[in-house]
């Protein structure tokens, strides 16, 4: 009888052993199963370099949406003496704005030729453009621009930063899933936006060709002014940032050839 119950215990142990090795067996094909999905999530220090260069992004952003809100694309100066008086007259505008000044004779540097710059003290006249809504040209000392042109350029603006709202979105949700299969798509807006706003630019230069060449009463000296270098810095910010998230997209990405990640365990 005793004999009967001890290999009875012994029985029961063994089983009790092959269950728990058979749980153990479970346990580690969860947990390698959970290893092979927590290999898509991103390292620190990947998350990182995503971090950094949607900082270069935003500043591209900031530029752009800086140049695209200033009436400084171009200042359009006659010669300061073309009035024989002691003012003169000259004109900046950008995508939805234009301004025409009155600056003084006195305060302009006498090696100067033209009225200007812009930033000297004077009387300012500024009104917005009725391109968009009465589809009106405006009139610039006897000159009249190409609606077409100047709204093709503002549109164009437009769609970069929509571009560049989308591109944020999609890098937002990279870092708050922690997957990198949103960088693709945002790589390729924010490359596009980029695109987009040197396209404004240069239709923007031609619209002012444009109005240059409608008529030559009125001799002007044009140039383009700060906010075009504003919005074409970050046209090319903003296409190096796409880029750059490219690479970071990659499986095997070029950046980990220069900065090796370091195991924390080892």
């Amino acid at each position: 009888m005793w004999s009967n119950f001890f290999v009875q215990q012994e029985e029961e142990g063994r089983m009790g052993v092959a269950g728990g090795g058979q749980g153990g067996g479970l346990a580690g094909m969860k947990g390698f199963r959970g290893g092979q999905r927590r290999t898509n999530k991103m390292s620190d220090s990947q998350e990182g370099k995503i971090k950094l260069v949607f900082f270069v992004a935003i500043v591209g952003v900031t530029l752009t949406v800086l140049g695209m809100g200033t009436e400084f694309w171009v200042e359009l100066a006659q010669p300061k003496n073309y009035s024989g008086n002691q003012t003169c007259q000259m004109a900046h505008y950008g995508l939805w704005k234009g301004c025409i000044r009155t600056l003084w004779v006195a305060d302009i540097d006498p090696e100067r030729t033209s009225c200007g710059p812009a930033e000297l003290p004077g009387e300012s006249n500024c009104t917005y453009f009725k391109f968009f809504t009465s589809g009106e040209n405006a009139v610039i000392f006897k000159k009249t621009t190409n609606r077409n042109l100047n709204l093709a350029a503002a549109i164009l603006a437009l769609l970069s930063l929509t571009m560049m709202v989308m591109g944020s979105i999609c890098i937002a949700m990279s870092l708050n899933k922690g997957v990198p299969f949103f960088l693709k798509p945002a790589s390729f807006c924010f490359i596009l936006s980029g695109v987009l706003v040197l396209l404004s630019v240069l239709i923007f230069h031609q619209s002012v060709l444009a109005l240059l060449s409608s008529d030559h009463s009125i001799p002007l000296h044009h140039e383009l002014s700060w906010s075009v270098a504003c919005v074409g810095s970050a046209g090319a910010i903003l296409i190096i940032g796409g880029v750059l998230f490219i690479f970071l997209a990659l499986p095997f990405s070029p950046w980990q050839k220069c900065f090796p990640h370091k195991d924390s365990t080892t």
